[in-house]
């Protein structure tokens, strides 16, 4: 893994490949490593770049005041530093989220946008009690073992039918998570209400679910797409939250297709 300095915090990432780049942005609780899959068989087309956000994995923890638009900032600042020009910007949950944020403050840096189980926030998504109830559950479970959340979160996140490699490899993802930087974000895209910036997007958007999504169900899916005006849905029948987990092969070639079509 190669690290930078942004500011004041050092800033983990991987990559591999050549050609147009693919920056992907991970979801809560995660880090660059839910990524191997698409770093593996989408570098053999496009430089793809995985970080670990601030508060994620081996990058520092933010201060308690980031929001979301910090972390956009941050994300442009790494951008330009490890020299990404014009990158098509993907992202799954919170990461779908940030995309947006990223696209609202700096327009023309993504070439296109690719939202995985995608919320405008979970303000812009979710009826405020499901908001206060997840941010509650989510900071109180921030002080606990990892291994008591990981048990809670991991029965939201995929079908039952999921493979217990994928189990276990998502699972030792998440027993590494931040307390810190795990309640950051929650407040972050608790907050986080990019309602308003959908119907402005310009840019060729990809947006991806699992039909079987518990987190981000299909009533969010539609609400974007049909603000967004240059969105095409796609939906994976049986699958959940964690697409790119569960079903990379699928995921893969939707992206594939959606970036060579783009590149035309």
């Amino acid at each position: 893994m190669d690290k930078v300095e942004i500011g004041e915090l050092s800033i983990g990432f991987e990559r591999k490949g050549e050609g147009s780049p693919l920056m992907l942005l991970h979801g809560g609780l995660s880090d660059s490593r839910m990524w191997r899959r698409q770093l593996d068989e989408l570098s053999d087309e496009f430089t793809v770049v995985a970080w670990d956000a601030p508060g994620c994995g081996r990058s520092a923890d933010p201060p308690e005041t980031f929001r979301l638009p910090d972390f956009a900032d941050c994300l442009a600042a790494f951008i330009e530093e490890i020299g990404l020009v014009k990158p098509h910007v993907l992202g799954l949950s919170f990461g779908a989220g940030l995309a947006l944020e990223f696209y609202h403050q700096y327009p023309a840096i993504p070439r296109s946008l690719i939202l995985a189980s995608a919320y405008a926030g979970w303000a812009g998504s979710l009826p405020p009690d499901v908001v206060e109830q997840r941010l509650l559950q989510g900071l109180q479970q921030s002080e606990l073992p990892p291994e008591q959340v990981v048990k809670m979160w991991i029965p939201t996140l995929f079908v039952k039918s999921v493979s217990t490699k994928v189990i276990e490899e998502t699972a030792t993802i998440m027993s590494e998570f931040h307390p810190a930087g795990m309640r950051t974000m929650l407040l972050a895209f608790a907050e986080a209400d990019l309602r308003d910036m959908l119907p402005t997007i310009k840019v060729p958007t990809l947006l991806l679910y699992g039909g079987a999504d518990q987190r981000s169900p299909l009533d969010v899916a539609e609400n974007l797409h049909t603000k967004i005006p240059t969105s095409r849905l796609a939906i994976v029948p049986g699958v959940g939250h964690e697409i790119s987990l569960e079903a990379p092969e699928i995921f893969n070639a939707e992206v594939r297709s959606f970036l060579r079509m783009d590149q035309k």
